[in-house]
């Protein structure tokens, strides 16, 4: 069976003005991402990243080009439907966690089920709880964001963008404030996403991580330079446990 194309850019480009001048940020990028791939996206600084980070994430369009995101063109589209889109279609995990700082786990988790009709208050709830099951913190529903640790807020982040079952989770550098240990714990989550047959696209500048995903995408000057798969995928876990026990204070 042919695997679905989840996301498909086509020749896209976004032109910036900035004063007289023009900005080219993404230069003519064209890539399929399959159902079910984990695919790292990696760049320094101005290297188009972000730029890309944002037309994958249905928060900007293309100056032109098509952008297909499960086989639906974004570029001509209104931004409250662009909005709605997103809002079933990806699942975001950021860097800063982007929780809600007085509200419980299960709460934070069931926001982006607001807006779905499909589901009354306690369908939300039972969804919020199964997701936080799945990342591990089955035993954490009613913690506030302060009573949490970086990974265990990650990790509520994560819930949140599953909860609705996207086509695909983008996370931001959703490694980037945590710690070695944390952050081998987080890859190893999503790691095990994948295996499930999660499609998860992890936009970093660490080399790293790439280390851990199926294949991995190189911008540089708003192109994409490189674009390989990984024929020898580490396992986080195997890493994780080879790391030092953590001292006690």
């Amino acid at each position: 069976m042919e695997k679905k194309a989840v996301i498909k850019l086509v020749d896209v480009r976004r032109d910036f003005q900035v004063g007289s001048e023009t900005v080219h940020a993404l230069r003519g990028i064209s890539f399929e991402i399959f159902e079910g791939e984990f695919v790292t996206i990696m760049g320094t600084s101005g290297s188009g990243k972000s730029t890309l980070l944002n037309q994958l994430g249905c928060l900007d369009t293309p100056t032109s080009g098509e952008y297909y995101l499960d086989g639906i063109s974004v570029r001509t589209m209104r931004r409250s439907q662009r909005a709605r889109l997103r809002n079933r279609k990806i699942g975001f995990v950021f860097q800063n966690y982007n929780l809600l700082a007085k509200t419980t786990a299960v709460e934070n988790v069931e926001l982006p089920l607001m807006y779905n009709k499909e589901y009354n208050s306690k369908q939300r709830r039972q969804a919020a709880i199964e997701a936080l099951q799945a990342v591990g913190l089955g035993d954490r529903l009613e913690h506030k964001s302060n009573q949490m640790s970086g990974g265990q807020m990650q990790r509520v982040a994560i819930a949140r963008a599953l909860v609705n079952n996207p086509a695909v989770i983008l996370a931001d550098e959703a490694t980037g404030n945590l710690d070695t240990r944390t952050s081998y714990e987080v890859l190893v989550l999503f790691q095990k996403l994948h295996a499930e047959g999660r499609t998860i696209i992890f936009v970093t500048h660490n080399p790293e991580i790439a280390q851990y995903s199926s294949r991995n995408i190189v911008l540089r000057d708003g192109k994409i330079r490189e674009d390989t798969y990984n024929q020898n995928i580490l396992s986080a876990a195997e890493a994780l446990a080879a790391l030092p026990a953590p001292q006690d204070d």
